[in-house]
């Protein structure tokens, strides 16, 4: 399943990123699958939250960013104050497009980033 690696792996860039209320919408894809999703900085000094948070580098995949006030609405679920590991950052990150990837991401929400799933 790429799908999960996929998402797991653009998760895992976000992740790791000064604190406005501002927010990035990350479009990815490559031949075979498209993932939309918008990271909420909760805490992150703004220098790192744009340039490395908000641009995950993915091997074969085109990746568009674009920088916003808030997320926008129509997410499928939010993962609530997602911590970095080893780190004090926390941010929001909404997921766009197919509601049956929940089934990846509530886990990967709860377990790896100490966060709190909510479907919308």
């Amino acid at each position: 399943m790429r799908l999960p690696f996929l998402l797991t792996a653009i998760c895992g860039a976000l992740v790791a990123g000064d604190a406005m209320a501002e927010a990035c919408v990350i479009h990815s894809h490559d031949d075979r699958v498209a993932v939309t999703l918008c990271q909420a900085n909760i805490n992150i000094p703004a220098e790192l939250f744009r340039s490395g948070f908000c641009q995950p580098q993915l091997k074969d995949h085109e990746v568009k960013v674009e920088f916003v006030e808030q997320c926008p609405d129509g997410a499928f679920g939010v993962c609530r104050n997602a911590q970095v590991s080893n780190m004090p950052y926390r941010q929001d990150i909404h997921y766009y497009g197919v509601a049956s990837d929940a089934r990846f991401l509530q886990p990967a929400c709860e377990q790896n980033s100490q966060g709190i799933w909510a479907s919308e």
